[in-house]
């Protein structure tokens, strides 16, 4: 009797799933599937751009004085030759590297001769709405990596409604484009999302470019590279090669590079990240901004952030078992937490990773298993969404979209349309002199108004002697009192900016010498961090 040889499954599909495992398992696709997918990622990158497009023209209020002290102003000051550079500068605590992006810009502009007030407050965020679609597009990337092509979509849809990556994404802080790096860098990591393979050292050497070219931008997203850099380590088979042939190697020459780039723009010899460290970790300088107890981006930071995803990406991690990553969420959140000093935009470049697990979370609502499984894809593919998977997307909706609208469009809009007024005033020769009596780097600068007319705001310089004010604090104690000193040894200026709150003690000072309200522009609702600012008013001299 002759035993029959059991038949071999020939399959021509590349994508094999393990149904007992949220892991995918890859093998060769053949070249039509190739040819498809090439396509397929064309049309997500180019909705991605499309999105992020319409997201930056949206883009009209105030977050943080970075997206424009420490990014467009500098960039303006090294196109243009004037601008502020606030302390940070002048102590060696900031890398030109992100600037210089956003240099190249207005330079292209000017060599047009197209450097018009509306350009100049709209290109910078078209810029960087190019960034945030790439890392858009890693996002998808690494959850069709991990997971399948079902939660890709799910985790992208995750990561463009999220009320707070469409209102901070497109700003020009140099966050931002970490977060875009992160992303990107993640998904070439092996120990992350490639399956060991021979092509895998190319990738791992591509990861380990760009994480240090974000630590070169801030030296705070080392955190996240320890985490992930251990991880490889311990993983890898190759340590020896991974430390001294990779590693080191690619560390030293983008710490290089970026070395020699800050010695030519300083001027001297500056170690960028070496005094960042010494400033915000060792002296904890960053606590003149402000602290927050230990558990404030746990139970307020991070939870505002996520907002209503929350329950979703807590299900998709414990779903998805995807430790590793979760691990890195818990690690970033706990190292920033023994920092005094804490901002929301700090952990940003985390936020898109929660919003991947929540992705996992809704895409298993269509079926009994996870969304990796076939048990229930084929019978479930071309059925009806189920009730409950449209429940949570209009609920996701209902929640996000507002939020984003609202703090894109409304809150906190003061400062920059003012901004944008005297700008075009300015064109048309119509200001001399600006004087800003509100707390320091409230409003854009130079960058905005692209004119080189005298303007002072007040300082904020963090004193070297413990307890003693800066002027802008001086000045929030007592308005008037301050305000009167200062105009004894003061350059008349043409125009005066200020909030209602301030407004309402000056307005007799004002009145005295010879100004007259002009404008007022609507700021918020509600009050953030100080007094309701409910708008911002705009003062001209009568003489």
């Amino acid at each position: 009797m002759v035993q029959k040889r059991p038949k071999t499954l020939v399959t021509t599909s590349k994508l094999v799933r393990n149904e007992d495992s949220p892991e995918l398992l890859r093998s060769e696709k053949p070249k039509s599937k190739r040819y498809d997918l090439f396509f397929s990622m064309n049309k997500v990158l180019l909705f991605c751009l499309a999105f992020r497009f319409a997201n930056a023209f949206l883009l009209q209020t105030y977050f943080n004085p970075d997206e424009h002290w420490q990014a467009l102003e500098v960039a303006h000051y090294i196109t243009f030759g004037y601008g502020h550079l606030t302390w940070e500068w002048k102590r060696g605590i900031r890398s030109y590297l992100h600037p210089l992006l956003f240099a190249f810009l207005y330079k292209v502009l000017a060599l047009l001769g197209v450097d018009t007030p509306l350009l100049m407050i709209k290109a910078p965020r078209l810029l960087q709405s190019i960034f945030s679609a790439v890392g858009d597009f890693y996002l998808y990337r690494l959850s069709r990596a991990l997971f399948g092509e079902y939660v890709a979509k799910w985790a992208l849809f995750s990561q463009l409604t999220n009320w707070f990556m469409f209102f901070c994404f497109n700003r020009t802080l140099s966050n931002s484009l970490e977060t875009v790096l992160t992303l990107a860098s993640l998904y070439y990591w092996p120990c992350i999302s490639v399956v060991p393979t021979r092509i895998s050292k190319v990738s791992r050497k591509l990861a380990l470019f760009m994480a240090a070219l974000s630590c070169g931008i801030r030296p705070t997203s080392a955190i996240t590279w320890l985490y992930v850099g251990l991880l490889e380590l311990f993983s890898a088979n190759d340590r020896l090669r991974f430390i001294f042939l990779e590693a080191a190697p690619i560390g030293s020459l983008v710490l290089g590079i970026t070395f020699l780039l800050d010695r030519v723009m300083y001027g001297s010899w500056t170690l960028v990240p070496l005094n960042f460290l010494r400033f915000n970790v060792f002296s904890s300088g960053g606590d003149f901004y402000g602290t927050h107890k230990w558990h404030w981006y746990f139970t307020q930071g991070f939870s505002a952030m996520l907002f209503s995803f929350i329950p979703f990406s807590i299900s998709g991690i414990v779903a998805s078992r995807k430790w590793k990553l979760s691990g890195l969420l818990v690690w970033v959140l706990g190292i920033h937490s023994l920092l005094g000093h804490k901002e929301f935009r700090f952990v940003l470049p985390i936020l898109p990773i929660a919003l991947m697990f929540s992705g996992y979370s809704l895409a298993a609502l269509r079926y009994q298993t996870s969304p990796n499984s076939k048990r229930e894809k084929s019978r479930n593919l071309h059925t009806k969404r189920p009730m409950k998977m449209s429940l949570a997307t209009i609920f996701l909706l209902a929640t996000n979209i507002p939020m984003g609208l609202y703090m894109s469009l409304v809150h906190q809009r003061g400062t920059e349309d003012v901004m944008n007024h005297l700008a075009r005033e300015a064109a048309n020769g119509k200001v001399k002199r600006i004087l800003f009596l509100m707390p320091c780097h409230s409003t854009p600068y130079y960058s905005t108004l692209h004119q080189n007319l005298p303007m002072q705001f007040l300082d904020c310089t963090p004193s070297v002697e413990k307890g003693s004010l800066v002027e802008s604090e001086r000045f929030l104690m007592n308005p008037l009192d301050f305000s009167i000193e200062f105009a004894k040894n003061w350059t008349v200026p043409s125009h005066i900016v200020l909030f209602d709150s301030e407004e309402r003690l000056l307005k007799d000072f004002l009145i005295s010498h010879s100004f007259k309200e002009d404008k007022r522009f609507f700021h918020a609702h509600f009050k953030v961090d100080r007094d309701l600012q409910s708008s911002v008013v705009l003062y001209v001299i009568t003489v």
